[in-house]
């Protein structure tokens, strides 16, 4: 399907002007322009293709209008209505069955990474285990994440517990070449969105997908795993129902709601995942703002962790928490 580059420049402008009296970002428009007309951020700033006497769409210009309403109407992801959400460096496929994979958990595989270096480092220096109840350490400040792409240099197996899009898997994958990644999710619909996208970035044969709960289809990896992540819903049940309507809406509730308090997933990883992590081995979640106490006293009050430590995201929320199986 063609069009001429006056008519679609006609049609961003009507756009931009109702993305503004819809309180919408400029950006998606320009995400969504991106991804149908195969324009580029450039040519979309300077307006450049205007002159062009053809461009080929995706879909034709009507349906991609139709599409751009539901997105002022619905309050539609941009990232449902195009099928594709951009994190790290991957196009993922995503769908309604998984939640949009979010900027800040980028951060969740470089914190892995960096786990790795320190627990290498450590074991270099001494053979010794991490000291049974270390003070909480207040990290992430001086990493430097655009620099940690290292592996480790024996093979390893790490899970992702609640893989959704598959978005951690794959990064896991990408980060440290010599694992294998195993990811779990109860839905089925995720788990097809997750094998596609494995599929299409080249990782199928490092990710191997499980249907379950949690740690449940992974029984033959007990006290063998070198590391755990996982982002598991998080937001407190009666929070949920506050949430802007494009998440409130659209996205799953299975992946945001995490009970009265918000954290019975992450309570149930702390008490379970001891059985499975060898010793020295990561655990890592991604958590909600102001939970970041309560989950290190979890932690620290468990008996199997050590050297508990919290990250920030880049906007400076406490985000992240990181222990080290004793």
């Amino acid at each position: 399907m063609f069009v001429s580059g006056l008519e679609l420049w006609q049609w961003m402008n009507q756009a931009k002007t109702e993305a503004i009296d819809y309180d919408i970002p400029l950006a998606e428009l320009d995400w969504l322009l991106q991804e149908l007309a195969g324009l580029d951020r450039l040519a979309l700033r300077l307006e450049s293709f205007k002159d062009l006497p053809k461009i080929e769409l995706k879909l034709s210009l009507s349906e991609i209008a139709q599409l751009w309403q539901r997105r002022l109407q619905e309050r539609v992801p941009v990232q449902y209505l195009t099928g594709v959400a951009h994190w790290r460096d991957f196009s993922l496929t995503v769908t309604p069955a998984v939640l949009i994979p979010r900027p800040e958990t980028e951060l969740l595989i470089d914190l892995a990474v960096e786990a790795v270096k320190s627990r290498l480092e450590a074991e270099n220096i001494n053979q010794k285990s991490t000291p049974p109840n270390p003070p909480l350490v207040r990290g992430g400040e001086d990493l430097n994440f655009s620099q940690l792409r290292g592996g480790e240099v024996a093979k390893s197996d790490w899970v992702d517990l609640g893989t959704g899009s598959g978005a951690i898997a794959i990064g896991l994958a990408s980060a440290l070449t010599n694992a294998t990644i195993h990811a779990v999710d109860c839905s089925f619909e995720a788990l097809a969105v997750a094998r596609l996208n494995a599929e299409n970035l080249g990782f199928r044969s490092r990710v191997n997908f499980y249907q379950g709960l949690w740690w449940e289809p992974l029984a033959f990896l007990k006290g063998r795993v070198s590391g755990m992540v996982s982002n598991p819903p998080y937001i407190p049940s009666s929070t949920v129902l506050t949430l802007q309507p494009e998440v409130l809406k659209h996205e799953p509730h299975l992946a945001l709601d995490g009970g009265l308090d918000g954290l019975d997933c992450i309570r149930h990883l702390v008490e379970t995942a001891p059985d499975y992590l060898e010793s020295g081995g990561v655990w890592l979640v991604e958590m909600m703002a102001g939970q970041a106490e309560q989950v290190a006293d979890m932690l620290q009050n468990h008996g199997s962790y050590g050297k508990v430590q919290i990250f920030p995201d880049l906007a400076g929320i406490d985000r992240f928490a990181l222990a080290y199986r004793l």
